[in-house]
């Protein structure tokens, strides 16, 4: 079974990191802070749990930046939250790793109801600039290395849905799926995870991943009904 976090940092690569004791912190991503690239390549991230003077070391790093003090967990990193709790940083966005057999998401959609298309195509810009995902995380998907393509989706003979979707071994992972609010509850996004995954198998994936927040109760109980199971992959701490 693929590592999801190796498949998310594949697939959605930080820019540039810096190596502190055991720490990556990201750093050279666009925007005020970088956060318009999201948390996922902004976070600093480390194996097991470092210890206090680490983490200091790291805090500081991220101060020499002009960053917010945010860190990634995974849920077998217990000591490392409970320090970062004494220390006050406060829970964001426990996130969901949830997969499936590609072969299984790999129906046949609808005619003409989604198209692979690399480099997006302006009216994919525009969807994903109405779902809040804007340049910087484009730009996370251009610096994207494997194999990879963006996702146009089509409803009532409009474009309507716009995703990315990369691979990373025999994973596939999608991401930014966005429906326009006027074309939504209408099977379009479960057409478009179709798509992905049969773009995927064909270069051979054997697996389909998505992370979701646990707090976006609507996309988990579409990924579920996928029939994408899993649980807990990560959350944030960050300082107030």
């Amino acid at each position: 079974m693929t590592d999801p976090l190796a498949v998310m940092r594949a697939t959605w690569p930080v820019a540039a990191s810096e190596a502190c004791g055991p720490f990556s912190i990201p750093r050279g991503e666009a925007g005020p802070k970088g956060e318009g690239a999201g948390k996922r390549v902004t976070a600093a991230w480390c194996a097991g749990d470092p210890g206090p003077d680490e983490i200091t070391a790291a805090e500081r790093a991220m101060d020499r930046m002009g960053r917010r003090a945010l860190f990634a967990l995974t849920p077998e990193q217990a000591a490392f939250d409970r320090e970062l709790a004494r220390r006050g940083y406060l829970v964001l966005d426990p996130t969901l790793a949830l997969r499936a057999p590609a072969e299984r998401l790999a129906r046949t959609p609808p005619p003409v109801s989604g198209f692979p298309v690399w480099p997006p195509l302006q009216v994919m810009r525009d969807i994903w600039e109405e779902g809040g995902i804007g340049p910087d995380r484009i730009a996370v998907m251009e610096r994207v290395e494997g194999p990879k393509t963006g996702l146009l989706g089509r409803a009532q003979d409009r474009p309507a849905g716009a995703g990315f979707v990369a691979l990373h071994g025999q994973a596939g992972m999608v991401h930014a799926l966005e429906v326009r609010r006027a074309q939504r509850r209408q099977g379009l996004a479960g057409h478009m995870m179709a798509h992905a995954a049969r773009w995927a198998v064909m270069r051979g994936a054997t697996e389909m991943v998505v992370l979701v927040t646990e707090a976006n109760e609507g996309a988990i109980a579409f990924y579920r009904g996928l029939g994408m199971e899993g649980g807990r992959c990560y959350h944030y701490r960050v300082r107030p």
